[in-house]
Formats: structure tokens, sequence, C-alpha cells
């Protein structure tokens, strides 16, 4: 399987005219240069750099200090070329033209008024020449008959250009002279574009070197002449071709593409936020990014600096600290495999099927043969071992043609039965990974096809040259921006680098926010790769409005963008931004307690999003839903929910682990509100329960209403969990409960509750005298036997009991399993606040991002 560029992506392609001196980008060409030449610097200035008066002004002070040579190639003044284009169809088709001649004559003049305020150097003059020049021409064309006449005529614009980089310099006095590359550059059309005359140009600079004394020189971007001295261009953006050429016949040193963007980057920033600006790359990988569209070079521009070995370096006139993207023959070592991906569009796929292609010589030739015929261009060819079909991708207006051109070649095998048919699959895309790492390194390829798998692309083709530089792979159009971010992450991201949004940003949502923003920076350093975490929080909802950032929040500054910057709350939308193409993995915090909420996680987990909560209204839930999370979460995202039980402390993992580990839970019983375990540990009979329940509602251990705790539900859903999570379908409500709340004060409102709270004291105070008659004491613990009966209520626990042990707000859970029949597993600790509910959220996003490094 092999891929060709796509001839299409741009105005014109290389053509090698002399055999020493290749046009085309040759990848194994033999580099030389002149030992002995001057130092010399080619900068080449693009329309964006040359926008106005002003614009000229920076691009004069980033050239070279003057000590050495300098030659300044410019482009056009932003948008003229364009403006040209349509002047001379204009004026071709016999229409108005005066007015944009008119209104691209002033700007010219304007610039040039600014930049030679003083007429020192006959700018406005010049200018207003050229411009009258230009007049004749227009007015000639509905008459002449000249095709090459008129498509010279935008090439003009580089003409004026130089005549006002040359008054911001300073003109001759200041050493600088304007060479009109027609007078020396001598071009003609190859089948693959405009060529150079290279013995022919050399002695043309010769001559005109022997003519002009200046040292250094401004020369015109993008027009030449042909052999028969008619004037022409070197097609559109074929300045960045004239800079390499005119680095190549100065013998310069080095040539630097003065553009608008920071240099060579990894992809299209429109579709992937994430592009990075690629520090170098070798002559081999640029080419092949050129040929796949890196709007950023010209696909000619590489030949003829590669030939001399000239490093190319691309910097921004708007960031010029940004050092840019050298090109050079043996660019820095950085590990990357992969330098550059790219799409092309607007493909077709045409596929020749025939058993009776196996084994016959001359069936591609044949192929081949047909297609050229018929004038279409090839950018990618695949064909399975089987030799059963041949595939190619095209230009998607030249399939139609392809195919019958295809039929008509092979209309005698058809007949016979030899092939069966040819297709063509619209709406086609191919994705190319460049990059010389790629070479002799395993992986690449199934790095690349993992990420897209991941996406959901399918592949309609692939093709990998024998030089391993490139893989391409043909895809569906509607898939060309899920693609591309998918295997730019897979190649420049870490494999931990997550896609956050937290829902609830109350008092544990700000606690983990707090959390995540002191511990970033270690996890983005930590010395073992596999570990490293990179987290990125894109969005942030409460209960009714949220903020989607398109860029990640600063953890210590998202609530302040969230109060600024919030909208509608929409919970689809939420998850879809969440769900980043162009990052690997996407998570979302639920800290809500919104029953609402978790009846997304289902829909969410099978989307591949994985889910953390401290909300127990998933794992306590309707059974249906709970089974439908675990049933997406066999193949979609992960669910954690450690801090639904215990908060911080480990009790699920310890319960999954025992489990995983072949064991066999029988009995689980504890304490599982830190409420209750305070009011217990405090209540000795003497002080009254109402006033342990004040004194416990001023500290803030209960909930705002404290009926909230007292009702046992809280404890209740904990059990389900922990019966769930052993494997037993447990419900709430098969779970015998004991609410300290009398009946007649569960529905009045929290300030009678209140008010009546001392209705608590006169039951309890009875339990507790009974109990401590019988020298024991009470405590509120939720119970799972091994029949699976499961309560929760005030009980007295026997001597010695762990329940009996702990500190006042201290969770306990004791696991009785086969192995701990006799001595029951305990996990004890503090169970509630919202640092250590934070902390068990904090821990179980870390032991997803740890299952995703150990994927990946």
């Amino acid at each position: 399987m092999s891929s060709a560029p796509p001839q299409t992506a741009f105005d014109a392609q290389p053509d090698a005219v002399v055999a020493e001196e290749p046009q085309a980008c040759d990848l194994d060409a033999p580099v030389t240069a002149d030992p002995v030449a001057p130092a010399r610097h080619t900068h080449k200035f693009g329309g964006s750099s040359l926008a106005d008066a002003d614009r000229y002004r920076i691009a004069v002070g980033l050239l070279d200090d003057g000590s050495r040579e300098r030659v300044a190639v410019v482009s056009a003044m932003q948008g003229v070329t364009d403006a040209l284009v349509v002047l001379v169809a204009a004026a071709g088709d016999g229409q108005d033209w005066a007015p944009a001649w008119a209104a691209l004559r002033k700007r010219h003049l304007d610039a040039a008024q600014s930049l030679d305020p003083h007429l020192r150097h006959g700018t406005v003059e010049t200018i207003e020449a050229e411009f009258a020049r230009l007049r004749e021409a227009l007015d000639s064309l509905p008459a002449r008959a000249d095709e090459t006449f008129a498509a010279a005529l935008p090439g003009l614009g580089e003409v004026f250009s130089s005549h006002l980089m040359h008054a911001a310099l300073g003109g001759d006095a200041a050493g600088w002279t304007r060479l009109d590359a027609r007078e020396v550059l001598v071009v003609h059309p190859g089948e693959m574009g405009v060529g150079v005359d290279w013995a022919r140009s050399r002695e043309n600079l010769a001559a005109w070197r022997k003519r002009h004394a200046g040292r250094d020189v401004i020369v015109t971007g993008f027009v030449a002449r042909d052999a028969q001295g008619r004037d022409t261009t070197l097609g559109r953006n074929g300045s960045d071709y004239s800079a390499a050429i005119f680095a190549n016949l100065f013998d310069a040193d080095a040539l630097t593409i003065w553009t608008d963007v920071d240099g060579v980057l990894s992809a299209d920033p429109r579709l992937v936020p994430d592009a990075v600006c690629l520090p170098s790359m070798s002559y081999a990988e640029a080419c092949e990014l050129a040929y796949f569209g890196a709007k950023v070079l010209h696909p000619q521009t590489l030949a003829p600096v590669q030939q001399r070995g000239i490093p190319l370096r691309i910097r921004n006139t708007r960031n010029p600290r940004a050092p840019g993207t050298l090109i050079s023959l043996r660019p820095q070592a950085d590990g990357m495999p992969v330098k550059g991906l790219s799409l092309v569009h607007d493909l077709a796929v045409l596929e020749l099927v025939g058993n009776g292609m196996v084994g016959v010589p001359g069936t591609a030739e044949r192929l081949f043969g047909a297609l050229r015929g018929a004038g279409v261009s090839v950018t990618m060819i695949s064909q399975g071992s089987s030799e059963h079909s041949i595939c190619v991708v095209v230009r998607a207006e030249q399939a139609a043609r392809g195919r019958d051109a295809i039929v008509a070649a092979f209309a005698d095998a058809m007949a016979d039965g030899q092939t069966q048919h040819v297709t063509i699959t619209a709406d086609i895309c191919v994705l190319a990974a460049v990059g010389d790492g790629m070479v002799g390194l395993p992986g690449v390829a199934a790095q690349l096809f993992d990420g897209l798998a991941k996406a959901r692309v399918n592949l309609r083709a692939i093709a990998q040259g024998a030089g391993e530089r490139n893989i391409s792979v043909a895809i569906a159009a509607r898939d060309a921006t899920r693609a591309l971010r998918a295997a730019h992450s897979a190649f420049w991201l870490s494999p931990q680098c997550i896609s956050v949004g937290l829902i609830g940003p109350g008092k544990v949502g700000r606690a983990l926010l707090a959390q995540l923003a002191a511990a970033q920076p270690r996890l983005q350093r930590d010395a073992r790769p596999q570990y490293q975490l990179d987290l990125r929080l894109r969005a942030l909802a409460d209960s009714r409005r949220m903020h989607l950032a398109p860029r990640a929040m600063a953890f210590d500054q998202a609530g302040e963008q969230f109060a600024a910057e919030a909208e509608t709350l929409d919970l689809e939308r939420f998850a879809a931004h969440v769900r980043a193409e162009h990052i690997p993995h996407a998570l979302i915090v639920d800290c809500s307690g919104s029953d609402a909420v978790a009846a997304y996680y289902p829909e969410w987990i099978a989307a591949g999003i994985h889910v953390v909560t401290p909300s127990k209204h998933a794992g306590a839930g309707p059974l249906a839903r709970y089974q439908a999370i675990r049933e997406a979460s066999r193949n979609g995202g992960q669910f954690r929910y450690e801090a639904t039980v215990g908060a911080g402390l480990p009790v699920i993992q310890t319960l999954r682990s025992l489990l995983d580990t072949g064991d066999e839970l029988t009995e689980v019983e504890g304490i599982l509100s830190g409420t209750l375990a305070w009011l217990f540990n405090r209540y000795d009979g003497k002080t009254a329960f109402s006033q342990l329940v004040r004194e416990a509602h001023a500290l803030g251990y209960t909930e705002p209403d404290p009926r909230d705790d007292l009702s046992g539900t809280d404890v209740a859903r904990k059990l389900v969990i922990l019966a769930r999570e052993a494997g037993r379908p447990l419900s709430l409500e098969q779970i015998q409960v004991e609410s300290l709340v009398p009946e007649s004060l569960r529905e009045v409102s929290k300030d009678e509750f209140f008010e009546r709270l001392h209705e608590l004291d006169a039951p309890l105070q009875q339990r507790f005298d009974a109990a401590r008659a019988a020298g024991l004491s009470l405590r509120y613990l939720a119970r799972l036997d091994r029949d699976g009966h499961a309560s929760v209520g005030v009980v007295s626990p026997p001597p010695g009991h762990a329940s009996l042990h702990g500190a006042l707000t201290d969770n306990l859970i004791q696991f009785r399993t086969r192995r701990y029949a006799d001595n029951p597993l305990v996990v004890q600790g503090p169970g509630a606040g919202p640092d250590v509910t934070a902390a068990g959220v904090f821990g179980d996003l870390l032991t997803i991002a740890q299952t995703l490094g150990a994927r990946a």
C-alpha cells in the first residue's frame, strides 16, 4: 500500500527541470552548500505581515542588524492579489473596474505617503506610474486574446509592495537595492507545475549584480518570466517559493518566512484547540505535511532550500518573540514519532473489484493509465494483498470521470466476469500522520488506530509508504474533525489528559477545587510518566446554571468565571462539552446530591464519560438505574463512588479488594453517620439528647434540618450501597429503618421541630437507662447479616464491640468474611466533612487516571 500527495491541494506542484537540482521534494536528495559563500540571510514577508504602512515598519525591525547580507522577498499587501484577480476578470468581461482600481491605487498611495512622507525615495511617483501602467493594461484586455498577459497581471501586487518596502527600509541611501524578479527568474510550465531554469536564472542574477552595487536586496515575490520573455507568476502562494528560489540563487545560509502564525502547528488550530507549535522538523517531514495540506507551507518551497541545505524558519511577525519552527536536514531530537497531522477534504474513493485480477500482472498499470488519460489525480492508493480489489482516493469532482475511464479500460474484463464493478464512495477525507520518528518504530500505527477506534471512526482505506514517515487513512468526511482531534490526542497529549466537568460547587465541590489546585502542579510533574495527570476543568454547573469554558479554567479561579459567565443549565450540552473530541478522556464529578443529575449517569457512562460522585442517589437509588449504570460501565466510562460511604475512608475499596481476591462477605456492621456517632458517643443520660442535637447543629455536624440525619435514611442508603457492592440486589425499601424522629414531628416545619425537640428525650432516656442497667451503651448501627436481613437503628453492642471505642465523629465499618470470620476487618476514621469527602472524590479521580495510564 502507498500514498500519493493530493496534487489538488495547492495551485502548483513541483516540477523537476534540471536533473542535478531537483524541484520536487526529494526526501533522499543529496545536500550541497558553498562553504565559502558569504553569510546571507533571506527573509520573506507574507501579505498579512505587510497589511499597511505600520506593518511594513514592523517588518523592517525584524530584519538582521546588517552584520550580514540581507535579502527581503515581499508578497503583495494583504488582499491585493485577490483584488487584482477580480479586476482582471472584470476588465476581461467588459465590466466597470475603475472604482475598484481607484480604491486599490488609493490604498497604495496612502501607504507610500506614510512611508515616504518627504518624497525622498520617489515612492509616490513610482506607485502612480505603476498604477497608470496597470490601467493601460486593463483597458487593453477586452481587445487582447493573450491569456498569458492577463494571467501575469495579479503579480503586480508584489511589484507595488517592493516599492513600499524599499521606502520603509530607507531606499538606496540605506544600501538597499530593489530587484524585480522578472529581470532574473526564468521559469517554464511542467506537468507538475512551474519549474525553474536554474542556469539562465543564475546567469541573469550574476549580470544584475554587476549592474547594482547595493549589498542588501529587496525582491518581488511571485513574479517571473518565461523562456519567451513574457511576464508570468509562480502560482497562488508562490511568494514562499520565490523566497526559497532566491535563497538558493543568492547562496543564503538561512531563510526566514515571516507570517501570521507562530510556526508549523501539529494540526489546524481551528479544529484542534490543543495544537502545538513544532520547534523543529526535517525537510522530509515538512514536504509530507506540505503535500497533505499544511497551509503554512507552499509545497514547492522546500526543494530549493533542501537542495542546498539552507535551514528555513517559520516565524510570526505579530509574535516575534516566539522562536518559530526550524526546518532543516537534522532537526532537534524530541522523541515525537509524529510531527504533524493534516486533513485533505473533498475526496472520493474509487474501487475496482474483481476475482480475475488476482495474480494478473499489469492490472494496476491499466487502472492508473486510464485515470491519467482522463486527467484524474490520485491522492492515495490502497490494495489488499489478496489483489481482489484496488481502491484509489481522488478529488470528488473527478470521481465520476475516473469511474467512467476505469469502466472503459476494463470493459473486456467485465464482459468476461474477471472484474465485477467500479464503485464510488463520496464524502471522503484523508487524514495523514507525518513524522520521521515513525521510521522503524513499532506501535505508531497501533497508537493512531487505537485513538481513532476510541473516537468511533471507521477507516475506509489505509496507506503507508515504504519510507514509513507517513500513514494516511481515508475516512468519512463527517468524521474528519473528530478523527483529527482523536489522532492528535493520541500523540500529543498524555494518556491521562482528562476533560473535567464539576456539578455542584458547594462545600464539597469548593474543597475539591482547592485540593486540585494545590495538587495539579505535582501531578503534572510526576517522575513516573504513567502517573502524570493533566486535568482540564472545562465545565462547572450548579442546580440552575452552568459555564462551558472553551479552554481549561484554573481550579482556583473557576468560581469567579462561573459567577461572571454562567448560562442556563442544560445537562446534555454540559456533557457534550465535557466529552471534548480533542482530549483523550472525559469525567464528570457530581457533588450536587441531585437525583435528576444521577438519572443521566447511564447515558454519560455509555458515551465513555467517567463519573465520580459522593452522592448516594445512584448507588442507593432505584435498582434498575443502578443496574443500568453497571451495564453501561462494562464497555463505557467508569463509575466511582468511594465517598458515598465513609467520605474519605477506603470502605468500598476495601470491600472490593476482599471480593476481587476471592473472599466472601458474610456480615457488615458499623457506624455510618458521623453525626449519629457524635451524638451517641456524647450521650451519657445526664445531658438531654435534644440538647446534644442543638449543640451538634450549632457546630455544623448535622444537616440544616437535623431530621435528615436522625431519620436514619442516609445510613440506610449507605448500607444499600455496600450490599449492592457485594452483589446483593438490596433496595432501600427492604431495610428495616428506625427513625429517631417521632411520627408527630416528621411533617412539621423545621422551626416547629426545634421547638418540640425535647419530645425526643423521654424515649431515648428510657432505652439508655435499660442499657446501662445491663452494663451496656447505645449506638446507632447499620447491619447486614449473612441471611441478607438489613437493619438500621439504635442497639446495645456487646462489651468490646469496636463501635464503643471510636472517636467522637468517626465512622466505623467492620466486615466479616470467610477469611475474617472471628476477628472482623475494621475500617475506621473521620466519615464526614467537606475536606475528607472531597479527598475521597479526589482519590476516585486518581484511581480512574491510573487505570487510563495502564490502558494506554
